[in-house]
């Protein structure tokens, strides 16, 4: 049985439909990226799953439950970790987490020291919480979330608002917990993030546009060869490239230029359309398909 089963999922605020008829299974050990820009219905379908609010129409089972019917059982063995996670200011990081774990019946000084550990925070525990960083309240926040030792965990944008080492660091404690077992669902905006899965869904306007690993969807929904062009200007050479035949997508990216070019195709042909424009070539180089790639195309359709 998957740990989490899907079928239908369907949400409606009024007119609005936040999720439409969402469907997905994930199994056992899996670590899953819900991707999407936001409002996308990441987050509603987290908090249907969670049982906190009840969908419109459809079924999901979590770990086995009803989640609309046995949403204690399931908020008993799984973990969330929220957008805007509650954190006491006015607490030290020990007392944030003897209170959470109150909640689930977890007072074992022991025990809290083990997750303070295993999210890098041992010897911090007397630190007030408003003195640390974004990193460390990410890290304090997660910690919260596993007191209980749950076997699924819920991350709902979690890096939003971290440099790039603090994400770098998070994602390393993820793979902690999937090697220990955990079945782990996390949504991000960040294209990045999303290659670390084991799989990857892509949400638009409420829907699930696709969920596969990163390098099945690329090489499903990338429909061409990807080339990175460095040329002179740049301006002109995105308009010439737009024209130019068997160019699927072109568009600036940073100080040079990013084409996909329909197979079978040749970088001679860029080329030349460059020139034709008046434009000055650099280089023209292999590029690889991105996720990014694959959201544009599946948005597009």
């Amino acid at each position: 049985m998957p740990v989490i089963s899907v079928q239908n999922l369907t949400r409606k605020f009024g007119e609005f439909t936040a999720v439409d008829h969402v469907s997905f299974a994930v199994e056992e050990g899996e670590v899953v990226g819900y991707l999407g820009p936001n409002g996308s219905g990441k987050t509603t379908t987290i908090r249907m799953l969670l049982g906190l609010i009840a969908p419109s129409s459809g079924e999901a089972s979590v770990l086995g439950y009803d989640v609309f019917r046995q949403s204690e059982e399931v908020r008993a063995r799984a973990g969330y970790m929220s957008q805007k996670f509650a954190i006491y200011d006015d607490l030290t990081v020990l007392e944030n987490l003897q209170f959470y774990g109150g909640v689930y019946g977890i007072n074992d000084p022991k025990r809290l020291q083990e997750t303070l550990a295993h999210v890098g925070l041992g010897g911090h525990e007397n630190a007030l919480t408003r003195e640390l960083s974004a990193g460390w309240r990410q890290r304090l926040a997660l910690g919260i979330a596993i007191v209980h030792r749950p076997k699924l965990l819920f991350l709902d944008e979690p890096t939003s608002g971290v440099d790039p080492n603090a994400r770098r660091a998070f994602w390393d404690l993820i793979y902690d917990l999937a090697a220990e077992g955990v079945t782990i669902l996390v949504t991000t905006h960040y294209m990045d993030e999303a290659e670390y899965c084991n799989r990857v869904g892509m949400m638009r306007n409420g829907k699930l546009l696709a969920m596969d690993t990163p390098l099945a969807l690329k090489e499903q929904y990338v429909p061409g060869d990807v080339y990175e062009i460095y040329a002179q200007p740049l301006l002109a050479g995105l308009a010439a490239l737009e024209a130019a035949p068997g160019v699927i997508r072109a568009a600036l990216a940073g100080d040079h230029l990013r084409v996909i070019l329909q197979a079978p195709g040749s970088p001679t042909s860029l080329q030349q359309a460059l020139n034709s424009a008046g434009v000055q070539v650099q280089s023209i180089q292999a590029g690889e398909r991105t996720l990014e790639d694959v959201f544009l195309h599946l948005a597009k359709e």
